[in-house]
């Protein structure tokens, strides 16, 4: 067997690993919110009636709505710990780091199934970790105790080879396997590491490759744990969690792609999209604007070390604005504790809280059509907060370099290298981590709901047909952040679902929510690989306020199959992708008899009422998801089953 498959294996319980694309269900050992996505996962957890978390564990962290410009923030930061406290999570506060670097620190081990409401969850498989992005009913479902579905994906292996020249980094190599695959290249599939290049990597830059992974659209990325894996654990004073993980000599693939480490250099990738990858040395010397260092991918002790020996004794250029965001009180407290600290802001580098703060577009937007480097994850337009910025996703050591520079640089200019060794010992001081009350005392804690939270958007069980007019057709590789945009101004209204409505798809089509009040709901037209990026569910949630009813696709991203599924809205595609050609923004849909084809899984047609043709459409959903939108999403699903079953077979 390979890694993938044995730590499916482990945890698997219902479904044929041999059979890709079908139905699985997995056991979940630990899972992991914040504060973007926390509120409603708790709100999900509260309606499920359950009275504690049945996880081994489970965290919630805030570290994405942090700038308290409002009370709507701090409001949902007392929600998020009331719940912690009294269901049994532990609760990681503002302040203590990003919840992906925390968790690789304090919290992952081998071996373990981790699910998380955030997309880049997948970074604990730098730890030998089966971790997986999920949305926030999922995650809900999970902490009380039911498995986590997902479609058994194919496990395609990237063995490395050789070691990296000075100057060159992790993030060139997840850079790299995105120029080869693509964005929509990981779709139904699991990213194996392998090969002796391995060896030479450490574990925060393993967890910078597989947090990347989500960018390709894969279900996970692992790597072995080992030797290197081992040192990792014992520096945090965490040995006893280590265990040897790896895939058998004669383990097989569904493909393999293999890359030399030797012949890797420093690469970008350029405005809008993560797959858009050149090499730095041909971009050109053009003047930057900004840099930003920092996020889940790079903001290790390690990243953070080698920019300050770039920084040391120089100052960042006049032209350019610096900011620097530590990953973790642990990596800030010990950049503080050995003068790289100090070397940073000699430097003129702006420091900036532990926490996600200009990557998810909280601050540090960039000037109009400013050049902004940043050793981010996504470039994606206006993602920034800045509708004309123009994004690079770069090194540390690119971005280090070229902030001395002022201009675009490649870092093996700077001559030498910079070797940072892994530390004997981190410094550990989990204060910032809150335990929950003991199960015995929870009836006393009440759980605090501000005034901006308001109730989950209602559902109905599936009718017997569907009939709406298409009210928005858009192209290829939509994100996430296009149909619910992130950014300062609208994160703290996470847990208002009514008042983020008005600024769906507003990037794409500002009259879009109006339209689509205006006409009852509709159904919604997309193109390949549709809701790519982020885990957040509230780019179903909020289509399912304004009444969507179904989304027809060349393609889906993964996460946001599920989501749709559990918000009780159709994703469906076209069995002939040229049929996406044949209805316009405006045409009246219909899907007769979808209630018997979900209940059935037989065909699906669609009606174009404005045209008078006919198309074929498809869908790759198990019965349970059937079963889930003939119920009404999710949690009404569940409440039938609770309400059906046998005590014991919950």
């Amino acid at each position: 067997m390979n890694l993938i498959e044995k730590l499916i294996a482990s945890h698997l319980l219902e479904g044929d690993m041999a059979r890709p694309g079908s139905d699985i269900a997995l056991r979940i050992d630990q899972t992991l919110t914040q504060d973007a996505t926390g509120t409603m996962a708790y709100l999900e957890f509260e309606a499920m009636g359950m009275p504690r978390v049945k996880t081994e564990l489970s965290v919630a962290y805030i570290d994405h709505n942090t700038l308290q410009s409002g009370f709507e923030n701090a409001d949902d930061h007392k929600f998020i710990r009331s719940c912690a406290r009294k269901h049994g999570l532990r609760f990681s506060r503002p302040g203590n780091g990003i919840c992906h670097q925390v968790h690789l620190e304090r919290f992952g081990a081998p071996g373990k199934t981790l699910i998380g409401s955030d997309s880049h969850t997948p970074t604990g498989g730098g730890i030998g970790m089966l971790a997986m992005g999920a949305g926030g009913l999922d995650v809900a479902v999970a902490m009380g105790g039911g498995a986590y579905h997902i479609p058994m994906p194919k496990v395609t292996l990237v063995r490395l080879l050789g070691e990296l020249q000075p100057w060159v980094s992790a993030k060139d190599v997840i850079l790299e396997v995105l120029r080869r695959l693509s964005v929509k290249g990981g779709v139904g599939r699991a990213i194996e590491y392998g090969g002796p290049g391995i060896a030479g990597l450490s574990v925060p830059e393993r967890a910078t490759i597989t947090n990347m992974g989500a960018e390709l659209g894969a279900t996970t990325s692992v790597f072995p744990s080992d030797e290197v894996t081992k040192a990792f654990l014992a520096a945090q004073g965490r040995a006893e969690d280590w265990t040897a993980l790896s895939a058998d000599d004669d383990a097989e693939y569904d493909s393999v792609i293999e890359i030399d480490l030797a012949q890797l250099e420093p690469l970008a990738a350029c405005p809008h999209m993560p797959d858009n990858v050149q090499p730095v040395r041909g971009i050109g010397k053009i003047a930057i604007d900004q840099v930003c260092i920092g996020s889940c991918t790079n903001s290790s002790l390690r990243d953070m070390l080698k920019v300050a020996a770039i920084l040391k004794g120089k100052t960042v250029a006049p032209n350019v604005s610096l900011s620097i965001a530590p990953g973790s009180k642990q990596v800030l407290t010990m950049l503080a504790q050995n003068g790289a600290l100090a070397d940073m802001i000699a430097a003129g580098a702006r420091i900036l809280e532990c926490a996600c703060g200009p990557c998810i577009g909280m601050g540090q937007s960039p000037g109009s059509g400013g050049i902004s480097l940043r050793t981010f994850n996504r470039n994606f337009e206006g993602r920034s907060g800045t509708a004309d910025g123009q994004v690079y996703l770069v090194s540390p050591e690119t971005a280090a370099a070229s902030a001395l520079r002022g201009v675009f640089t490649d870092p093996r200019e700077l001559g030498g290298t910079a070797e940072i060794p892994a530390p004997a010992a981190f410094f550990v001081d989990d204060n910032m981590i809150e335990l929950p009350v003991p199960e015995d005392e929870m009836e006393r804690v009440a759980i605090a709901y501000g005034p901006n939270i308001k109730p989950l958007p209602a559902t109905t069980p599936l009718p017997e047909h569907r009939k709406a007019e298409a009210v928005l057709k858009v192209g290829d590789n939509i994100t996430t952040d296009h149909i619910m945009p992130a950014g300062a101004k609208l994160l703290p209204y996470r847990s208002n679902i009514p008042y983020l409505s008005q600024f769906c798809f507003a990037q794409i089509d500002p009259d879009f929510a109006g339209r689509c009040q205006a006409a009852g709901g509709g159904i919604l037209i997309g193109g390949a690989n549709y809701g790519q990026g982020s885990s957040r569910e509230h780019a179903a949630l909020v289509p399912l306020y304004l009444g969507i009813q179904a989304v027809i696709a060349k393609s889906f991203a993964r996460i946001h199959t599920a989501n749709l599924v559990n918000a009780g809205i159709l994703p469906l595609t076209f069995a002939n992708p040229e049929d996406y050609d044949n209805i316009r923004q405006g045409d009246l849909l219909e899907l007769p008899e979808i209630r018997r084809a979900m209940q059935t899984g037989g065909p699906v047609t669609l009606h174009n009422r404005t045209t008078g043709a006919s198309f074929a459409l498809a869908h790759t959903l198990s019965e349970r998801q059937r079963g889930i939108l003939l119920a009404g999403g999710l949690l009404a699903w569940t409440k039938q089953r609770n309400e059906t079953l046998p005590a014991g077979e919950h």
